[in-house]
């Protein structure tokens, strides 16, 4: 999926869609690989922290949330133009494990785990260079609107 298509499943725009480029969707393996390429110019780096810029914990947990999104929209075959949207609402076992930085490519990946009476969780991972930097069960709800 391109840009284009990431952002008929998901409603935010800049500054807050954090996925550029969906690289695998497995339907049936319930899996999605997506990246985000972190510039120097996103607008949080000039508060977190302008000396020495490094992605804040909780956009990379929505990064993460956003893969995830666009795996239950497609598992769905469902748009927010069709009435639903899912909203994040949890995360267990949230781990971080190193710092991203300008120039990182942010590759995301989401493996559904279950949904029950429109709660969704998925088994999430965030890494750069082939190295973890956040890890965590991410919780969705789904949301007709």
């Amino acid at each position: 999926m391109d840009i284009k298509e990431i952002k008929e499943y998901l409603p935010h725009r800049y500054p807050f869609l954090l996925v550029d480029r969906v690289l695998e969707l497995d339907l049936e393996a319930r899996h999605i690989r997506a990246y985000k390429n972190v510039s120097v110019n996103e607008p949080f780096f000039n508060g977190h922290f302008p000396e020495h810029p490094i992605m804040p914990g909780v956009l990379i947990i929505e990064a993460m949330a956003q893969a995830a999104g666009l795996l239950g929209f497609k598992m769905m075959n469902l748009k927010p133009a069709d009435g639903t949207l899912y909203y994040f609402v949890g995360t267990d076992k949230l781990r971080f494990r190193q710092p991203v930085v300008p120039g990182d490519q942010l590759h995301l990946e989401a493996q559904h785990l279950s949904n029950r009476r429109g709660i969704w969780k998925f088994a999430c991972r965030a890494m750069v260079d082939g190295k973890e930097a956040c890890s965590g069960e991410i919780i969705c709800a789904e949301h007709k609107i």
